[in-house]
């Protein structure tokens, strides 16, 4: 479930001018969250769950455009948006069948929403 505080302590964080106030949130939060993978992403938000898995996307993530695929016992993949190839992780593709299902059917929300995290 998404928390609009956060969201909206972001979106300030982003617009704001004050670079050196930025570099300093952001140090703190570096400290006391768990980031991604290979990853200098701090939080990801949770677009979809599932039984065994939640599909998340970075914010501020890199190109090209993709989302994670975070298992319950904490193995991910990430997997390209518009191909659904899988660009880093090992996972069976018998474990990812329910995510990427869902994931051909809504390609265009989570396009979407990799454009509106990564700017």
């Amino acid at each position: 479930m998404r928390r609009p505080e956060r969201d909206i302590f972001w979106r300030h964080l982003y617009s704001s001018t004050n670079l050196k106030l930025r570099h300093f949130v952001a140090a703190v939060l570096r400290a006391f969250l768990p980031t991604c993978n290979h990853c200098t992403i701090l939080l990801m938000p949770i677009i979809q769950r599932f039984a065994s898995c939640v599909i998340r996307i970075n914010l501020r993530d890199h190109l090209p455009p993709h989302f994670h695929v975070v298992m319950n016992d904490g193995r991910e993949v990430w997997v390209r948006i518009d191909t659904l190839k899988i660009l880093r992780g090992n996972v069976p593709a018998r474990e990812l069948t329910e995510a990427l299902t869902w994931a051909s059917q809504n390609r265009l929300l989570l396009m979407t929403k990799f454009e509106e995290y990564w700017r």
